[in-house]
């Protein structure tokens, strides 16, 4: 694997967090089962995982700025570097016992993502990509589907929960989708929406209310993987606005259209 001495940083970190998620997520799948539940048991998981990230990171590049899901942000002395990570992207996966979840390390230079990591240790892939170097997973290059017809397309999104305010445009989204095209997909986990889309293993994917945890990794793998990436409104940026839509290029135009048509 031939990286920048970064991306292999980020690659070591990943994996090293990966193995004590995976050890918790054997404990968790007897843990869901049981009347107390394993909730605050993933929430330790989490932090363990983001911890072990931020040693092994900020170890190696100590003057980096700092953002995660669960610690507060740190402004670097290098102004123009920053890691952003989230230690376990898909919890509520984690915490049903689902296989289904992901690390994910990006490295900003300059506002613009230059390095991206996502592991998916329960299935161990391991995808990453740098600037301008194409995108990975393991050991082969992957490229976004051949696919230009939304009749033959699968995306994926992410339906609110909770507390969130977006439902209703969700819904409208599907409304508009779902006739016109083979499947939507709620995996629970956006940084492998975004990996799978540059993976070819989806057309596309769209989502709203996220955070640049969430996506700044996955973005570069799909750009990298000849995809494009825009926020759901035109001239948003995606880590800003935290709302993503992501597609082949002959599937973007189409599904664009769709989301950004006048409700």
């Amino acid at each position: 694997m031939q990286g920048s001495a970064n991306l292999n940083l980020m690659i070591k970190a990943a994996r090293k967090a990966g193995r004590s998620l995976v050890k918790d997520f054997r404990e968790v799948e007897n843990l869901q089962v049981s009347v107390k539940g394993a909730g605050d048991f993933v929430s330790r998981a989490d932090l363990a995982a983001e911890r072990i990230i931020r040693d092994e990171l900020m170890a190696a590049r100590p003057n980096y700025g700092w953002m995660a899901e669960e610690s507060e942000a740190v402004e670097g002395t290098d102004p123009t570097r920053r890691w952003i990570v989230d230690p376990l992207d898909g919890t509520t996966n984690f915490l049903h016992g689902l296989p289904h979840w992901a690390v994910s390390i990006a490295l900003e230079h300059k506002g613009e993502i230059v390095a991206g990591v996502v592991l998916d240790p329960a299935k161990d892939e391991l995808f990453w990509a740098e600037k301008g170097a194409g995108a990975w997973m393991n050991e082969t290059r992957i490229r976004v589907s051949g696919r230009r017809r939304m009749s033959e397309a699968l995306f994926a999104t992410g339906v609110p929960f909770g507390a969130k305010k977006t439902l209703p445009a969700t819904m409208r989204d599907l409304a508009r989708l779902m006739p016109a095209c083979a499947g939507v997909r709620r995996w629970g986990a956006a940084a492998l929406d975004l990996a799978y889309t540059a993976a070819g293993r989806l057309d596309g994917y769209w989502e709203r209310e996220l955070n640049a945890w969430d996506i700044a990794a996955g973005i570069l793998l799909v750009r990298e993987a000849g995809g494009l990436v825009e926020g759901l409104r035109e001239g948003q940026n995606p880590l800003e606005s935290g709302s993503v839509i992501a597609a082949n290029a002959d599937l973007f135009a189409p599904l664009a259209e769709t989301l950004r048509a006048p409700a």
